[in-house]
């Protein structure tokens, strides 16, 4: 990013940053220059997922909700880290987007993106599907100033108030103009280079009319070094409200182009036993700081999905674009409330991760690949053209890898949806029947080409990766500028086209009848969808022909990687066509024995529809694209529940017991003993049980916030290894848990932000412990004049070395494998004005 604009930032901000933003309530600059006073908890109403808004502690689910100030707090602008703070949820995420895995209630996490946890924006979902490979929800959802809050619902009505959201729904709420005035906050690193400009104004045109706008933009090589500007971009929300005597309309837009980089596995250093393992870096390499992406590594040839060469910018890491519009509409007539909701988005990106299919010391890496007397040179950056002559001290650690660039260009993900629903409170007898029936609609896209390529690179510190040319003894070059094979190596696999459409429609409806104390509840949902489109892929048999001869650089002759290029058979599309139908139910009750005090039980089942992974398997005939088993278009999910919740005199205290079961059939990418990439096609059957806690005490101005999940959960059936059953899930820990701190008087606030997990196993054979952490995040926010607000947050704090996933079966014999890691201690400073 521009120098001087950093200087600038650093300057202004250097005193203290990341502060919360400000609330839409009454009086929002009023609030930051009052001292804070102990008041009873609100009553919080929760709209999401549910018929009727109303207070928490009437409603027969477990739901959490976090206000834009508690999500500044957390230190970090990642969507799977801001769902991470909410109990029950589970998120897998190195600090951005484009790579995160989500789950719920032990609900199994056998792949990226968010399988039975549906992510709403504005209460429509971003993606019909939450697990599209390489495309997950986060990856196309932002925070800024324009967010009000974000509510969650964990179970319950989940199921049957939306579809392909069996294990729950989270909704990020924006703001809509309520209060006049606005915010600008420009923030920056310190001591590592991004700067970032958010802004949002709203209020009222007119008595009837009012507005809002917000958004951010952002420039920098960001926490990890690249030796670019891995983050640029930025996004941009408005909305406009007429308000009538009986209601309101909205119409809204979103336009969102942003890119970062993609966090995935880097090498660590395992040692110890399987029990007990030891972790820490490699030499010459920190993955806290560091990552594979590189300036040095900015571009691959590949083909696109025509078969025709192209150059991919690989500094591009993971690219969203959003353009969406939408309509919001709610009357109450005839003593009814009708509501509608409709938004057209047309979303694409790309998606490049550097993977790894060997890391290997690089004196027996050239052998491996062309013999003995074989010799290794740079392929790029300053060192182009010269020779490795002592590899096994190459930057310390005498490793290069033999890698895997993941490429998809993600060219179509549009959807529709629209949800009409209308609701009526009827007066019978002594109590209030509550009844709701609505309808859901959506078409959901899905083109995506996909590329891999095999190269071999070295492993170094601060973004200066390089690609290495492997030659004979006779000095022929096995690779070309680094890429041993335009696809992966000696078979066409997973080079892929998909071309799909998802369409989906719901009637659904619900009943509750509240007498006195008690509320009795029921909701039925029923799916249908259709599923239609081509496929193209060698992998789909049939004799289809998936490598050819390609001049990929266009030099007029055919390397040795030029000669097995995997391409696509386009003139043998296979077939997508199929129906589905399933029906999902929930029933509850709560019962409210006092003021602050009530109790709740529920039990429910949905199902989650099958996305494009169902794909390139046995699961579908690509003759006629029929399903050869359908039960493979869905899987059901089914859980019960039981809670007690307390709120009174600044203390609020839910708990909730839970148990969960759901068949799951899925694209598995994991690793065998000696850290090696496998892909496995997964059809389990997994149970969990556990209990969730969040806590809030207030008290002058301290403040606690607390969350937490124990969870205990096993794989009950494995068609393809019956040795797994009885398991517990890869990356599932008995114990997830979130605590906030914090004081909090009229000038200044000071608190911190913690995170944490208990041990799990790195892979479903239960054999290498992936170790806990605890991530400490500190913030303190200074309010020296009315409408001026500066911050300190420290993010990991203490610097801790946090594994996110490890991609090893067992302590493999190198002593090295790759991991994904969180970000170490980064520093964020910021300015904020409100006016």
């Amino acid at each position: 990013m521009n120098r001087r604009l950093r200087l600038g930032l650093v300057a202004s901000c250097s005193l203290l940053a990341l502060p919360a933003h400000a609330q839409s309530a009454p009086s929002e600059a009023d609030h930051k220059d009052a001292a804070p006073t102990a008041t009873p908890a609100p009553k919080q109403a929760f709209t999401t997922g549910v018929a009727k808004g109303r207070d928490l502690l009437d409603s027969a689910i477990s739901a959490s909700s976090l206000d834009e100030e508690q999500i500044q707090k957390i230190g970090t602008r990642s969507i799977a880290e801001v769902l991470g703070n909410i109990p029950g949820i589970r998120a897998e995420t190195a600090g951005t987007d484009g790579l995160t895995a989500v789950t719920i209630r032990g609900l199994p996490m056998a792949a990226d993106g968010s399988k039975f946890l549906q992510i709403q924006e504005d209460g429509l979902p971003v993606l019909e599907f939450g697990d599209i490979h390489f495309a997950s929800t986060t990856a196309f959802l932002r925070t800024d100033l324009s967010l009000s809050q974000v509510q969650a619902i964990r179970g319950g009505s989940a199921s049957t108030f939306a579809s392909n959201s069996p294990g729950g729904l989270v909704n990020f709420i924006s703001k809509t103009g309520e209060e006049d005035g606005g915010t600008l906050q420009l923030s920056s690193g310190i001591g590592h280079e991004i700067g970032r400009a958010d802004f949002n104004y709203g209020g009222h045109l007119s008595k009837t009319v009012r507005f809002n706008v917000g958004g951010f933009y952002r420039q920098g090589e960001g926490p990890r070094a690249t030796g670019y500007d891995a983050f640029k971009g930025g996004q941009i929300k408005m909305n406009v409200t007429k308000t009538f005597g009986n209601g309101y309309i909205r119409v809204y837009g979103k336009y969102l182009d942003d890119r970062e980089p993609n966090y995935a596995m880097v090498p660590v250093s395992v040692r110890g036993t399987n029990a007990d393992p030891v972790y820490g870096t490699i030499p010459g390499f920190d993955p806290r700081n560091d990552t594979l992406a590189s300036r040095y590594r900015s571009s691959a040839l590949a083909l696109d999905g025509n078969n025709n060469v192209t150059n991919v910018d690989l500094r591009e890491g993971n690219r969203s674009k959003v353009a969406s519009v939408g309509l919001e509409a709610q009357f109450d007539i005839a003593g009814w409330t009708f509501s509608d909701r409709m938004r057209y988005a047309g979303i694409s990106g790309s998606y490049n991760e550097s993977s790894s299919l060997a890391l290997l010391p690089a004196a027996a890496l050239a052998p491996t690949f062309a013999g003995l007397g074989s010799t290794l040179r740079y392929a790029s950056g300053p060192k182009a053209g010269q020779a490795i002559t002592n590899p096994s001290t190459l930057n310390g650690n005498g490793l290069l890898m033999y890698g895997l660039e993941l490429h998809s260009d993600l060219e179509k993900l549009d959807n529709f949806t629209n949800d009409f629903r209308g609701s009526r409170v009827w007066n019978l007898g002594a109590g209030k029947l509550t009844t709701t029936a609505g309808f859901y609609a959506s078409s959901q896209a899905m083109v995506q080409n996909l590329h891999f390529i095999n190269d071999v690179y070295d492993v170094a510190s601060g973004g200066n990766s390089a690609f290495v040319d492997v030659l004979t003894a006779g000095g022929v070059p096995v690779t070309q500028g680094g890429v041993l094979a335009y696809g992966v190596r000696g078979t066409a696999a997973y080079r892929r086209r998909y071309d799909l459409q998802y369409r989906v429609f719901a009637p659904y409806g619900s009943v509750n009848y509240q007498i006195g104390a008690v509320s009795i509840g029921g909701s039925l949902r029923y799916d249908f969808g259709k599923v239609s489109g081509t496929l193209y892929g060698a992998d789909l048999g049939g004799g289809r022909v998936g490598t050819a001869p390609v001049d990929m650089n266009r030099d007029g002759t055919i390397s040795l990687p030029e000669r097995s290029v995997a391409v696509l058979p386009l003139s043998q599309p296979g077939q997508a066509d199929y129906s589905y139908r399933y029906a999902s139910y929930s029933v509850g009750v709560n019962y409210r024995i006092a003021e602050p005090l009530s109790v709740f039980a529920r039990y429910s089942r949905g199902a989650r529809a099958t996305a494009e992974r169902i794909y390139f398997s046995p699961a579908v005939n690509p003759a006629s694209g029929a399903l050869t088993d359908p039960a493979m278009a869905y899987g059901p999910v089914k859980q019960a529940e039981a809670g007690v919740k307390f709120r009174k005199n600044g203390v609020t205290l839910f708990a909730t017991g839970f148990w969960a079961s759901t068949t799951d059939k899925n694209l598995q990418i994991g690793a065998d003993a000696s850290g090696g990439t496998v892909v496995l096609q997964i059809d389990r059957d997994y149970s969990a049980k556990g209990v969730e806690l969040e806590g809030l005490f207030e008290h002058g101005p301290l403040s606690l916030r607390l969350g937490a999940t124990y969870t205990k959960a096993k794989i009950d059936a494995d068609k393809a290894d019956k040795t797994l059953v009885g398991n517990t899930p890869r990356h599932q820990p008995d114990l997830i848990f979130q605590a906030t701190p914090q004081f909090e008087v009229k000038r200044f606030t000071i608190g911190t932000n913690l995170i944490g997990t208990t041990s799990s196993f790195a892979q479903d054979g239960n054999l290498l412990k992936q170790p806990g952490y605890t991530i400490v995040s500190p913030f303190v926010q200074v309010r020296l004049v009315k409408g001026l607000q500066l911050g300190l947050n420290v993010y990991n704090v203490f610097d801790k070395l946090a594994f996110v996933s490890v991609n090893s079966a067992a302590v493999p014999a190198s002593g090295v494998a790759t991991a994904q890691t969180l970000t170490g201690r980064m520093f964020t400073a910021s300015v904020r004005f409100s006016f």
